[in-house]
C-alpha cells in the first residue's frame, strides 16, 4: 500500500501540473469518489454474504440465499456502518489524503517567500533522500515512530471508521507527499529507484528480522517485550522503504518499454481490486472442503480470481461507462477481438 500512496502522490502531481486544479478534482471524484459510493453500495452485501457463509461453513451448513438476504438487510443499519467495513478504505484515503496536501500548498502559497524558500528546501531534502545511503536509516525513524501505535505490530486496516486511523494515515500521506514532490523534478524518481547490492541487503536484512521479531508480538510478559517491539518497529519500517524503492527499480528494469499485455493488466487493475475481495472470500468457501492441499487451493482460488475478474472486466467493464470511469475513457475489447480474429 505504501508504494501505491508513492505512485498515487507522483501521479497526482503531475496531473495538477498539466491540467489544473479543475480537471484534477473532478478527476477526483468521477475515478475515485464514484467507484468509493457505488462500489460500497454494490460489493457490502456481496462480502457480507461471504462472512456469513463463512461462519455458516464452519458448521457444515451452507446456506448462499440466507447468505445474501443477510447481506442485502446489513443497509438496514444505515447510516451506521456507511463507507466502512470492506476494502474501499483504499479510495476513501486517496480522496482524503490528497485533500490534506492541497490544503497544506494553499497556505503555503499565501506567502511568496516562504513558498519559494520552503520548495527550494523539500526540492534539496528529497533529492538527498533519494541520492543517499543513509536515507533508508533516517527516513525508517519517523515510520517506526507511527508504526509503535499501531493497534498490532504491522500496518493497520483502516476499515472500521471514517475517522482516520492517525498513525496509518500519517505513513500513507508521507509516502504520497514524498512521490508528490518526487515529480517537482526529473532525477530524484531515478535516483530513488537505483538498485544496489547494499539495498538488497538491507531489505533482506530487514525483511528476516521482521517476521522473526513477529514471533514476539503476542508474549507480553517476556522481560525484553518494549525492545523487541523497537527492533520489530524499526526493521519493518526499513524493510517498507527499500522494499518500494527495489520495487519501483525492478519496474523500470523490466517493464520500461510498451507491452502491450501489461498494458491490458494495468488498465484492468483497478478492476481487480475493486472485484477481487468478494470472489476470493466464496471461492474460500466453495475450496473450504476439497480435499487437496492447502497449496493447491491457494493457487486455484488466485487463478480463478484473476480469470473470472478479467472476463468480467472484458465483457462488462472495458468499453462500457463502468471502464470509462475507471480508466478515464472507455477502451476497445482486446480479447474479444484477439478470438474473433484468431477463429
Amino acid at each position: 500500500m505504501e508504494l501505491f500512496f508513492l505512485i498515487a502522490g507522483f501521479f497526482s502531481h503531475m496531473t495538477l501540473r498539466k491540467k489544473g486544479m479543475k480537471t484534477f478534482m473532478s478527476s477526483r471524484i468521477t475515478r475515485i469518489g464514484l467507484p468509493l459510493l457505488i462500489g460500497w453500495f454494490l460489493l457490502r452485501p456481496m462480502l457480507v454474504s461471504g462472512w456469513v457463509m463463512g461462519a455458516e461453513s464452519m458448521r457444515g451448513d451452507v446456506n448462499v440465499f440466507n447468505a445474501l438476504s443477510q447481506g442485502i438487510a446489513s443497509f438496514k443499519e444505515l447510516p451506521n456502518g456507511f463507507l466502512i467495513g470492506t476494502h474501499l478504505w483504499f479510495l476513501y484515503y486517496l480522496l482524503l489524503i490528497p485533500a490534506l496536501v492541497l490544503v497544506v500548498c494553499s497556505m503555503v502559497s499565501l506567502n511568496d517567500k516562504v513558498k519559494h524558500t520552503l520548495s527550494a528546501s523539500m526540492d534539496h531534502m528529497v533529492t538527498w533522500l533519494c541520492r543517499s545511503s543513509f536515507a533508508p536509516f533516517l527516513i525508517m525513524l519517523p515510520i517506526a515512530s507511527c508504526l509503535w501505535f499501531m493497534s498490532h505490530w504491522g500496518m493497520d486496516t483502516p476499515d472500521k471508521s471514517l475517522i482516520p486511523n492517525w498513525p496509518v494515515l500519517f505513513i500513507y500521506t508521507g509516502f504520497f507527499s514524498f512521490g508528490w514532490l518526487m515529480n517537482r523534478q526529473r532525477q530524484p524518481l531515478a535516483d530513488f529507484a537505483t538498485i544496489t547490492w547494499g539495498k538488497v541487503f538491507l531489505c533482506l536484512l530487514a525483511s528476516i528480522l521482521s517476521v522473526l521479531l513477529t514471533n514476539y508480538q503476542s508474549q507480553l510478559g517476556h522481560p525484553h517485550y518494549l525492545l523487541l517491539k523497537i527492533g520489530f518497529t524499526l526493521s519493518y519500517a526499513l524493510m517498507m522503504w527499500t522494499l518500494v524503492s527495489l520495487f519501483i527499480g525492478l519496474c523500470f528494469r523490466f517493464f520500461n518499454r510498451l507491452n502491450h499485455t501489461m498494458r491490458y493488466l494495468a488498465d484492468a487493475s483497478y478492476w481487480l481490486y475493486l472485484i477481487h475481495l468478494p470472489i476470493v472470500i466464496w471461492l474460500q468457501i466453495a475450496f473450504a472442503e476439497v480435499d487437496i492441499h492447502w497449496a493447491f487451493k491457494l493457487l486455484s482460488i488466485c487463478m480463478i480470481t484473476v480469470m473470472l475478474s478479467l472476463i468480467l472486466y472484458e465483457l462488462f467493464v472495458r468499453s462500457t461507462v463502468i471502464g470509462a470511469v475507471l480508466n478515464g475513457r472507455k477502451k476497445s475489447r482486446v480479447l474479444i477481438s484477439a478470438l474473433k480474429s484468431s477463429a
